[in-house]
C-alpha cells in the first residue's frame, strides 16, 4: 500500500547515513539511555495524569477536554511547533534544519502537550508523538555531540533518525518493528547497526523502570484485563467460574466507615464488596474498616478503583487462594475481563477449600 500510494520514494528524505568514527557507537548508546528515560517519563506522566482525571467525579467529565485544550493551547500560542502531528518538523530535524535550543524545548513541551491532551480526553496518540519526541531528542543529543566532537560525529540528522526508533522501542516495546519501520521510512540499511544499539538500550532501561507496557497499562486503567499466556494454558484446571456464587450484598461507596462497620459485623463474612455507579470499585475487610472507624471517611476514600483485589472467572483456584492470602480476605469479587467494574459474582475462601476437600462440614 505504501508503494502504491507514495511510489518508490521514502516517506522522509534524509541525507545518506555514514558512520564517521566507531566511537560514535558510544554516543548512540547514550542516546539509547536517554531514549529509555524519556520513554518512562512519557508513560508515567500519561498514566498518572489519566488516573487523576479518572478519579474526578463523573459529572465533571465534560470539563476535562476543555481544561486539557486550554493548557495545550497556551503552549501552542507561544511555541506553535508543539501543535499537530509535526511530521514536517520531524523532517526538518532529520535534515539538521532545527536549532538545538528549539529541539530540546520541543521534547519537554510535546511531552506535556501529548500527555495532557490524551489524559483529558482530547485527541492524542502514541505512535506519532513517539516519532516526534525521538527525532527531537536524537537531534538535540546529535547537535550537542557534533559541537563537542565535530571530527568524529555525524550531523544531528543521523541521531534524530536513530532517536525516532529508540523512543518507539522504549514506549511501545517493539524494537525490531522499530528497526524495520525506520528502514521503510528512509530506505537506508546503513543506519540499522546504531539503531539496534540505541533500541536495545532504550528497551532495557524502559522495561526495568516501567514494567507494564503502555498499552497494557492503558487497558488496565479502562478496566480491560486481557488473559495472559499462563491463564490460557490452564485449561482443565479448577477455575473460579466453577465455584462462583451470586453476590449476597454489597456496600455503597458513599457510606461512612462507621456505618459500614455496623453492617459488616452482622454479615457472614469479614469483608465486603464496595460499589458505586460504575460497579465494583474495591473490597474492604472488617479489620481495615475498624482501624479507620474513628475517622469521618467514606468507603470510596479507602479503595483504589483502578487497582483492587479481584479475580476473573477463568482464573485457576490456586491463583484465587494466593490472592486470598496476599490481601487477607475471605471473599473476592469475580469481575469481567472487558470491564473490571462489572461484577459477575464472588468466590469465598470456604468454597475454595471445600472444592479441594478441606473444611467439609460433618
Amino acid at each position: 500500500m505504501l508503494r502504491l500510494l507514495l511510489g518508490n520514494n521514502p516517506l522522509f528524505k534524509v541525507p545518506r547515513y555514514e558512520l564517521v568514527n566507531p566511537a560514535e557507537f558510544a554516543i548512540y548508546a547514550v542516546l539509547g539511555l536517554a531514549g529509555g528515560l524519556v520513554s518512562v517519563a512519557f508513560t508515567q506522566l500519561l498514566l498518572r495524569m489519566r488516573a487523576w482525571f479518572l478519579r474526578l467525579p463523573s459529572r465533571s467529565a465534560w470539563v476535562h477536554p476543555m481544561a486539557g485544550g486550554v493548557l495545550v493551547g497556551i503552549m501552542g500560542w507561544f511555541v506553535p511547533q508543539v501543535l499537530g502531528v509535526g511530521y514536517g518538523f520531524v523532517g526538518d530535524a532529520l535534515n539538521g534544519n532545527l536549532a538545538l535550543n528549539l529541539m530540546a524545548l520541543l521534547v519537554l513541551l510535546k511531552l506535556l502537550a501529548v500527555t495532557t491532551s490524551y489524559a483529558s480526553g482530547n485527541a492524542g496518540g502514541i505512535f506519532g508523538p513517539a516519532l516526534f519526541l525521538g527525532a527531537m531528542l536524537g537531534g538535540s543529543i546529535g547537535s550537542l555531540a557534533h559541537r563537542l566532537f565535530p571530527a568524529i560525529t555525524a550531523t544531528s540528522g543521523a541521531y534524530a533518525l536513530v532517536g525516532m526508533g529508540a523512543l518507539f522501542a522504549g514506549i511501545v516495546r517493539a524494537p525490531m518493528t522499530s528497526v524495520l519501520m525506520i528502514f521503510e521510512m528512509t530506505q537506508d540499511y546503513a543506519v540499522i547497526v546504531p539503531l539496534m544499539i540505541s533500541n536495545l538500550i532504550s528497551l532495557f532501561v524502559a522495561s526495568r523502570l516501567q514494567r507494564t507496557p503502555v498499552y497494557d497499562a492503558l487497558a488496565e486503567q479502562d478496566g480491560i484485563h486481557l488473559p495472559s499466556a499462563a491463564t490460557r494454558g490452564r485449561h482443565g484446571q479448577r477455575q473460579a467460574a466453577q465455584i462462583m456464587r451470586p453476590v449476597s450484598s454489597t456496600l455503597p461507596a458513599a457510606l461512612t466507615v462507621a456505618e459500614a462497620v455496623g453492617r459488616l459485623r452482622t454479615s457472614n463474612f469479614s469483608a465486603a464488596v464496595i460499589t458505586d455507579e460504575r460497579g465494583v470499585v474495591g473490597v474492604l475487610s472488617l479489620a481495615t474498616l475498624e482501624k479507620a472507624a474513628s475517622t469521618q471517611q467514606r468507603l470510596l476514600d479507602l479503595v483504589n478503583p483502578i487497582r483492587f483485589p479481584h479475580v476473573h472467572a477463568d482464573h485457576g483456584l490456586h491463583l484465587v487462594l494466593e490472592r486470598f492470602g496476599t490481601n487477607r480476605l475471605d471473599l473476592l469479587p469475580v469481575v469481567s475481563r472487558a470491564d473490571a467494574h462489572q461484577l459477575l459474582g464472588m468466590v469465598t475462601l470456604q468454597d475454595v477449600l471445600k472444592s479441594y476437600g478441606v473444611g467439609q462440614e460433618r
